[in-house]
């Protein structure tokens, strides 16, 4: 029996739109956008090239700590939340790419400060089979 939360397992950004509806995840993202109306980032890290997934973290439950900083168009920012819903791209035939979609409730979320991220992708990709676990 487990007395403490469910762990978070680091994913790419890209790797989201193969994980569960539920599954608790903890990922690296570019703000693309904030909507303070709805309460919404939107998130991006184009990895492996030719991925095009966009995270949309609702950060409803966090408000109180979220500062600009953390919703600046550019910023990298981490989030640890559950996956809430998923839009796969529809259409595989036309010769517009399509972007998926993956919606999370952010239960964290703090920057990432300075950072290099060729080797934050190097490290994700090699810890692939088990990938670390955070609580």
């Amino acid at each position: 029996m487990s007395r403490g939360p469910i762990p978070s397992r680091l994913q790419l950004l890209s790797s989201l739109p193969s994980r569960a509806v539920g599954d608790k995840v903890r990922f690296l993202g570019c703000v693309t956008s904030y909507s303070t109306a709805l309460g919404c980032l939107s998130l991006g890290h184009v990895y492996p090239l030719g991925t095009d997934v966009t995270v949309l973290v609702d950060v409803n439950l966090i408000l109180e700590s979220l500062t600009s900083e953390k919703t600046r168009v550019g910023e990298y920012v981490n989030v640890i939340g559950y996956i809430t819903s998923k839009q796969a791209p529809h259409a595989p035939d036309t010769a517009q790419q399509e972007t998926a979609q993956v919606l999370v409730q952010a239960l964290m979320l703090w920057s990432t400060g300075p950072m290099d991220i060729r080797t934050y992708e190097k490290s994700v990709d090699a810890g692939k089979p088990g990938q670390r676990e955070c609580a």
